[in-house]
């Protein structure tokens, strides 16, 4: 009896020091997505303006990199703040620490390669080789073509240099060591050619980050088969907001929206639209329609292709629940 008891201490003992080199490993041997590569971008006028309309319209890096103004509709960034972070996710909106989006112009990025920052958008590694928080979508960005990351770059290069520093974040466990489990090796893919309607929506769909939003979160993940299906919860003082369903069901998604109807939600927010106050309890969206509805006409025909090809989900979203505070997923 004696010896089985010793058995089982050093059972326990090995358990306990696997768990310590394995804990260990993620906490200090990873991320490893390799070396940042050698590179410098050249600031042409092409890659420049791409840049813009990616970081401002499609992948939409302006909205979480600046501050928004959450007493207007969507929340539009609030001028004089393009790109000098702050904004904040922390437990008020019930996410397990404190995180604040960077300053991404010259200011904070003076001192970082191109190369350093490619592997940042497209890996979620920073220049000292931790692990971005994946509030950012880098492993989306890190299926974009090459040349459309090399645009933002360029682009962020031209910003105004704005003076901003951002607190530290700070996560909770288990977090602080999942985190550095998410990066990985970049997968980049060829842009498709805009007259193959259905692959060249896919692309911007996967720029836009849009299943990420668009899908149901359980505990942080993505709930399996709810690819696009909505329901994914967002909290705030106000309330929980839900997003809604865009796979092509007719009944709970937009399967009955025709094509026209589509590109004229995101563009009823565009040019001369001006956002009305949200007081507290009352409806307010995450969803920075200003910022989309400066979208080209063909790109929004595009995903409404691809969402389109989507296999429809049936599953019925409340939009909005005042008053409700729980977990951002």
């Amino acid at each position: 009896m004696k010896r089985f008891g010793k058995v089982l201490i050093y059972l326990f003992l090995l358990v306990f020091v696997l768990a310590g080199v394995g804990m260990s490993y993620v906490k200090f041997g990873l991320p490893d997505v390799g070396d940042a590569p050698e590179l410098k971008v050249e600031l042409t006028p092409k890659r420049i303006e791409r840049g813009k309309y990616l970081a401002n319209n499609v992948s939409l890096c302006i909205d979480c990199h600046s501050q928004r103004d959450w007493s207007k509709f969507s929340a539009p960034p609030v001028a004089g703040t393009i790109g000098m972070g702050g904004e904040k996710f922390d437990e008020s909106i019930g996410f397990p620490g404190s995180v604040h989006s960077a300053n991404i112009t010259p200011f904070n990025l003076k001192g970082w390669t191109d190369g350093e920052l490619f592997r940042l958008i497209t890996t979620g590694v920073r220049k000292d080789g931790s692990a971005l928080i994946n509030i950012m979508p880098y492993p989306a960005y890190g299926k974009m073509a090459t040349e459309d990351i090399y645009s933002i770059i360029a682009y962020l290069r031209t910003l105004p240099a704005k003076e901003s520093t951002v607190p530290e974040r700070r996560l909770d466990f288990p977090l602080n060591f999942i985190v550095n489990t998410i990066p990985a090796v970049a997968a980049p893919q060829p842009i498709p050619s805009e007259s193959d309607t259905l692959r060249y929506g896919g692309y911007l769909v996967n720029a836009a980050g849009c299943i990420e939003c668009h899908t149901k979160h359980d505990k942080g993940n993505p709930v399996p088969g709810m690819d696009f299906a909505g329901g994914r919860e967002f909290s705030g003082p106000g309330g929980s907001v839900f997003s809604s369903n865009i796979t092509s069901d007719n009944e709970t998604g937009i399967g009955k929206w025709t094509r026209e109807q589509f590109v004229s939600r995101f563009k009823e927010f565009g040019t001369g639209y001006q956002p009305h106050d949200v007081k507290p309890g009352e409806f307010q969206t995450i969803m920075p329609w200003m910022m989309y509805a400066q979208m080209k006409d063909s790109d929004l025909s595009a995903i409404y292709t691809y969402i389109h090809s989507i296999k429809p989900i049936k599953n019925q979203v409340t939009k909005f629940v005042p008053g409700k505070l729980m977990a951002k997923n």
